[in-house]
């Protein structure tokens, strides 16, 4: 089991890293990204401080640790700058913070993360059937989340997925210790958005393959 997306306190969670890749790991998770949040004003310290952290993680361990960054409530020309940045200096997974209900987004927020160089778009809220295709054309993630209020919009976005054939993801987007939820729980989630067994196992098998893809470079 794998979540590629979490933070620690060098953004808003409240964990270390190191603490919050040992709860993963003892939840039964096989990999995790730490994918703090990040623009213009700490995107350099926090890039160093992951990669830094990253690097130091036991690569012979029972848990992979991917260098990660989420792109967060940017103005829309900033997203490829931001993500070239980050790709550049060697980080493994881009997040879009997407078009969420439950947070003030500017409006074309999914449509610019898109457009960049990202991997996986979060909790896109109520996604249109066009930027649905700009992600299947691109191969970038959909998220299907755990957060609470973020995961209202589940089921529509699972249900675009699969009309359109966009690979979907299953994340935590944890922050504090209680968001950390086991692998059987966020298996929950995915049924509860209307995910079924085949459906779900495409979802691993896709995940698989981007996670081999990171390793192998």
């Amino acid at each position: 089991m794998y979540n590629l997306h979490s933070h620690s306190l060098l953004s808003d969670g409240c964990l270390l890293p190191s603490e919050v890749a040992v709860r993963y790991m003892v939840a039964g998770y096989r990999a995790i990204a730490i994918t703090d949040h990040a623009d213009y004003s700490n995107i350099e310290s926090v890039v160093r401080a992951i990669l830094e952290f990253t690097q130091h993680w036991p690569r012979e361990g029972k848990l992979k640790v991917l260098p990660g960054i989420e792109l967060t409530h940017l103005p829309l020309n900033q997203f490829k700058p931001l993500a070239k940045y980050a790709r550049r200096q060697g980080i493994k997974v881009i997040i879009g913070h997407g078009e969420t209900q439950v947070e003030p987004v500017i409006k074309g927020t999914n449509r610019a993360a898109l457009e960049a160089d990202i991997d996986i778009l979060a909790h896109p809220g109520k996604i249109c059937d066009s930027d649905c295709l700009i992600a299947k054309k691109k191969n970038i993630f959909l998220e299907i989340t755990s957060r609470l209020g973020h995961r209202d919009t589940n089921r529509h976005i699972a249900t675009c997925a699969l009309k359109l054939g966009v690979r979907l993801i299953l994340n935590t987007d944890s922050h504090m210790p209680e968001d950390i939820i086991g692998p059987n729980e966020l298996m929950d989630v995915a049924r509860k958005s209307g995910l079924n067994p085949k459906a779900i196992n495409k979802i691993f098998q896709d995940v698989g393959k981007f996670l081999k893809e990171k390793e192998d470079r």
